[in-house]
């Protein structure tokens, strides 16, 4: 059975979207992306997190919005936070090495 990943940032345009691509070719894994921010390029919604059985956020400023927010969502859901900061370009060689050495044992 597939298992389901949700990455998540401030506005879903460089951390989580290159996650979502990185991993989105892994076998019996699929994935989706989503902002925390009301400008985010994908705004997080409830079927997302209802969908995914790990959340991964980049900070730890994202987990508590989402703890804030969502608290009722993610009850039974694990979520891990890389502490990852904003400072990266989408798909920058950095990150994917970055996303690759936290996320990838989670998932295997």
């Amino acid at each position: 059975m597939a298992r389901r990943a949700l990455f998540l940032c401030s506005r879903n345009r460089l951390r989580s979207p290159t996650a979502e691509q990185v991993f989105g070719a892994w076998p019996d894994l699929e994935v989706d992306s989503a902002g925390l921010a009301d400008d985010a390029e994908v705004v997080l919604t409830n079927e997302q997190l209802d969908w995914a059985d790990l959340i991964v956020v980049m900070e730890a400023s994202h987990r508590r919005r989402l703890q804030t927010r969502h608290r009722n969502r993610l009850k039974g859901k694990r979520v891990v936070c890389l502490h990852i900061p904003d400072r990266y370009d989408f798909m920058q060689p950095e990150l994917v090495a970055l996303l690759l050495k936290k996320v990838g044992p989670l998932l295997r």
